[in-house]
């Protein structure tokens, strides 16, 4: 198994349908085939002085293998994502672990 943790910053001028888009579009990529687990959300309320909470929008997948993931990476739905939404955020971070 492979956890890919994707943490989104978007920018704060965007209109409320850029941010209605980004999201759509977010969650439109738990349809590539492969994914073990999907989820998407916002920073929970949680509040302790550990916990990042400044991101804007979180991406949780997991893929059974890394072919999985690799496929998931090269996917015409994921590549159409970046393309199309990289204009909306600051900043991305990436986690991937076993």
């Amino acid at each position: 198994m492979l956890s890919h943790v994707v943490l989104f910053w978007l920018k704060p001028d965007l209109t409320a349908a850029q941010r209605a888009e980004f999201e759509t579009r977010l969650r439109a990529l738990g349809s590539i085939p492969g994914l073990a687990k999907f989820h998407v959300g916002t920073p929970a309320s949680t509040d302790r002085p550990v916990i990042e909470r400044t991101y804007s929008f979180g991406l949780n997948l997991v893929f059974p293998d890394m072919a999985a993931h690799d496929a998931y990476q090269v996917h015409p739905t994921h590549q159409a994502f970046v393309d199309n939404c990289k204009e909306f955020w600051t900043k991305v971070l990436i986690y991937d672990f076993d």
